[in-house]
């Protein structure tokens, strides 16, 4: 850059922001502007150099203690809602059937209930009330429909 300031036909270009090392081993986050006389002539040089050796070494240690194997790989996990969930797995099960709950009929309900089942939807606290209400039935027919489903699944019908 002194070159350039020293050449009287050279126009030199401000560097802003960069990285310099020194002899002995200092990182310094550097700004270089050149100051023109009233001609355009360059009449002096302002540098700007701050030591960020120190910062760089926290900045390594705090990543180290953020770092997972997740973080290697891109975003951080979503957190999931687990009513958001539900409402998913209703609508999964609900392109299982390939219809809407208004139109289903017996099986179909009981094909949906058994996916979600089988997807843990009941695990959600108070799902069975949200499920019951959406295909349009009671608790007592949601948890018989249930039944009939395990039963079908462990060979007692």
């Amino acid at each position: 850059m002194l070159e350039q300031a020293l050449d009287a036909d050279a126009q030199p270009v401000d560097h802003l922001c960069y990285l310099t090392k020194t002899p002995d081993g200092k990182v310094l986050k550097s700004t270089t502007m050149f100051l023109r006389g009233k001609h355009g002539k360059v009449t002096a040089i302002l540098g700007i150099n701050y030591d960020v050796s120190g910062l760089l070494l926290a900045e390594g240690a705090l990543r180290e203690l953020t770092a997972t194997a997740e973080t290697e790989r891109g975003e951080p996990q979503k957190i999931v809602n687990v009513n958001d969930l539900l409402e998913d797995l209703i609508e999964q099960s609900v392109a299982l059937v390939g219809k809407p709950a208004a139109l289903m009929n017996k099986e179909d309900k009981m094909r949906a209930i058994g996916f979600l089942n089988q997807s843990g939807a009941f695990l959600v606290t108070k799902s069975g009330d949200k499920i019951a209400k959406y295909f349009g039935i009671s608790k007592y027919t949601l948890y018989s429909y249930i039944d009939k489903q395990e039963g079908k699944h462990n060979g007692k019908d």
